[in-house]
């Protein structure tokens, strides 16, 4: 069991931590194919114990979900994302379970855009706000730089305007267009963007909306959200009618009769995905009757109704030149392969992650090696396996280093049983504090603004600091001692200003975040706040036993033992100390709840989807009125709240006996507490 739960936390922060990079840097570090993979255990080992799936698991959310520089907005109508199926069995069990609820069902298909998802509001024909697709509710403005869009039309025309209309597709960077920018970007000097997908995301992102303008791209729509003054009874239709209002739809979308036509266009375009103007990663299949898609409905995060198959990631060959080893901020030491570069989904690649040493040797992988890698259109690519045959006889195995590739210290492994080699040396190894430093300054931690990779390496190779403990203690006078704050004349540039005015804001975050912030292994944001609402001041927490923290629900002996070991290390200790000494507000970021103390003393937990709670607010609500939220149902649960799609947790409370509610019984439990029950 501590394996799974020690497996299930470490897929969801990697996960998480993949979104992140993919959705709001647009610098994904895996391919899609190896993301899916991630997901795809994940979802596994939360069937095997759902007991250990957490509230805000990956599996139950729409990806995209961070902020950045731009106005959050909400969409009117939820934006989902789709369920995928990677193979021809997994295709026929959705088909089996689409026919198994409703008959007599046609089929449309599209091929599936690889681009950036965006909500168009329209009203009374009006172009109004474009939002990106977000966590599925909120979603960033980028009204501006669409309408710089040529393919999107800021005025309906056509019969019929409706009066509101939201449409949903996909922005993309044609392809031709693609590699004529690169080109011109190479020739200039500048770093190329990886594929078409991050450079759409990435022209769609600029703060100047004149920037996107100057690149050439394009949108396909392929969906309706909320809309007043017209109807229709299909997918089909509903593209008709798009069309006929000038909306940018696919010529490509196919209505079909029976399943064995869905094979034949799965088929053509796996063989054709290169001769179309974008990039394609798959297939969307969706029944096209509407009153069909009603019956179906809808998960948390995707329509029942809707499926994507994704075509297997493309595999080409190169060699093998060396392989290589990079450190992260835990000091886990990681091999890649250094290759002689190529060409494959539209981007060059000279590097793969191989994840650890036993990896290397159970792929029977040689140095000098001509190696199948895979690729799904991202940054780096999948190593599959050398090609024996090809093998000369002059090439070597790869020797994992005993010592750190930047600090010397000896390598070993942290625990029994720990499958990857580490570095000891946290307090002082140039290649872990870079990526502390940068980590702490990320979305996911204290969004400190200016504080990227540059500016965290810049501040430790012009030793400003030695190590995190001086972060929130810079001033003006040691940044100007470095050159990437400082503008040519020896003066502080506008990212000085920005950079202070940033370390400001964050000495007043939620206790949580620094939790996070602090890099403790295992620590994400659940067991984060799980703890800070437990513990209420980082003191706490710094002094409670492993028992006690284990006690916490969403914490456990794995993450428990981690937070012991970490506090337990003086220089860590010191961390603290000077973050508060220069003003970081821990004691007080766990306000007292307002609310009435309803739930006092009560456990409860929630499974399937409730219409008028997000999942993060149902547990905040919980909290709030005094309640806990437990992930798993035992016989210490209360009542168990069960919404739309419930998991095994209602089998098991049935089992048990336990108290049910809806929705609504909810609602009067949280406002007058068992009385309001009856």
């Amino acid at each position: 069991m501590n394996e799974a739960r020690h497996r299930i936390t470490e897929l969801s922060e990697q996960i998480r931590d993949h979104q992140y990079r993919y959705y709001v840097l647009d610098k994904p570090i895996i391919a899609d194919g190896e993301f899916d993979a991630l997901l795809k255990e994940l979802e596994k080992l939360e069937k095997q114990h759902p007991e250990l799936k957490e509230h805000d698991s990956p599996t139950s959310l729409v990806g995209g979900g961070f902020s950045t520089h731009f106005q959050q907005r909400d969409h009117i109508e939820k934006m989902m994302s789709l369920d995928n199926v990677f193979d021809s069995d997994e295709l026929d069990s959705w088909f089996d379970r689409v026919s198994k609820s409703v008959t007599g069902n046609t089929w449309l298909c599209e091929v599936k855009v690889d681009g950036l998802a965006i909500n168009l509001r329209y009203e009374k024909g009006q172009l109004i706000s474009a939002l990106t697709r977000g966590n599925g509710t909120t979603g960033e403005d980028v009204t501006l730089n669409v309408r710089t869009i040529a393919a999107i039309p800021h005025q309906l025309t056509g019969k019929k305007i409706p009066e509101l209309l939201e449409v949903r597709g996909e922005v993309f960077f044609p392809v031709e267009a693609f590699n004529q920018f690169n080109d011109d970007l190479e020739e200039e000097g500048k770093e190329r963007f990886a594929n078409p997908r991050n450079a759409a995301a990435g022209s769609l992102r600029q703060k100047d909306p004149r920037i996107t303008a100057s690149r050439p791209l394009s949108m396909v729509v392929h969906g309706i959200g909320a809309h007043s003054g017209f109807t229709f009874d299909s997918q089909s239709g509903a593209y008709e009618l798009l069309k006929g209002w000038g909306l940018p739809t696919s010529p490509r979308a196919k209505v079909v009769k029976e399943r064995a036509e869905v094979a034949v266009f799965i088929t053509y375009y796996g063989k054709h995905r290169h001769d179309v103007e974008h990039e394609i990663d798959g297939i969307v299949i969706k029944v096209n009757e509407i009153s069909h898609q009603k019956e179906l409905g809808f998960t948390s995060r995707a329509p029942k109704w809707a499926i994507a198959f994704k075509y297997p990631p493309e595999e080409v060959t190169t060699k093998l030149l060396d392989i290589k080893v990079s450190v992260g901020r835990t000091g886990r030491v990681t091999p890649f392969a250094f290759m002689e570069p190529v060409k494959v989904a539209g981007s060059t690649i000279t590097n793969a992650t191989l994840h650890n040493a036993s990896e290397v040797v159970r792929k029977g992988i040689l140095i000098g090696d001509v190696v199948i890698i895979r690729k799904a259109g991202d940054v780096i690519p999948e190593v599959l396996g050398a090609v024996i045959e090809r093998r000369t006889g002059k090439e070597r195995a790869f020797v994992m280093p005993t010592q750190c590739p930047d600090c010397a210290s000896q390598l070993r492994a942290m625990s029994e049983g720990d499958i990857d080699l580490r570095c000891p040396n946290s307090q002082s190894c140039p290649a872990q504090l870079v990526e502390r430093i940068y980590y702490i300054g990320s979305r996911a931690a204290l969004d400190i603004d200016v504080l990227g990779y540059e500016a965290a390496a810049a501040l430790l190779s012009d030793k400003l600091l030695s190590d995190e403990s001086g972060l929130f203690a810079l001033t003006e006078s040691d940044l100007l001692r470095s050159p990437f704050f400082c503008k040519k004349d020896g003066t502080l540039g506008a990212n000085a200003s920005k950079f202070l005015t940033a370390l400001e804001g964050a000495k007043q975050r939620p206790l949580w975040r620094y939790l996070v912030a602090l890099s403790i292994r295992h620590v994400g944001p659940t067991a984060a706040q799980a703890l800070s609402t437990r513990f209420g001041s980082i003191a706490s927490i710094s002094s409670a036993s492993a028992e006690e923290l284990a006690d916490v629900d969403g914490v456990g002996a794995i993450i428990a033992e981690a937070v012991v070991e970490w506090f337990s290390v003086k220089w860590h200790r010191e961390i603290v100390k000077n973050w508060e000494k220069a003003g970081v507000n821990f004691a007080g970021q766990v306000a007292p709840s307002t609310s009435p103390q309803t739930l006092a003393g009560l456990t409860l937990v929630v499974t399937g989807s409730l219409e008028d709670f997000t999942r993060d607010g149902v547990s905040e609500a919980i909290v709030a009125h005094g309640g806990k939220n437990a992930s798993a149902v035992s016989k210490k649960t209360d009542y168990v709240v069960v919404g739309d799609s419930p998991g095994s947790k209602l089998a098991k409370a049935i089992d048990l006996g336990l108290p049910i509610l809806n929705e609504a019984q909810f609602k009067s439990l949280l406002a007058g507490g068992r009385a309001a029950l009856g």
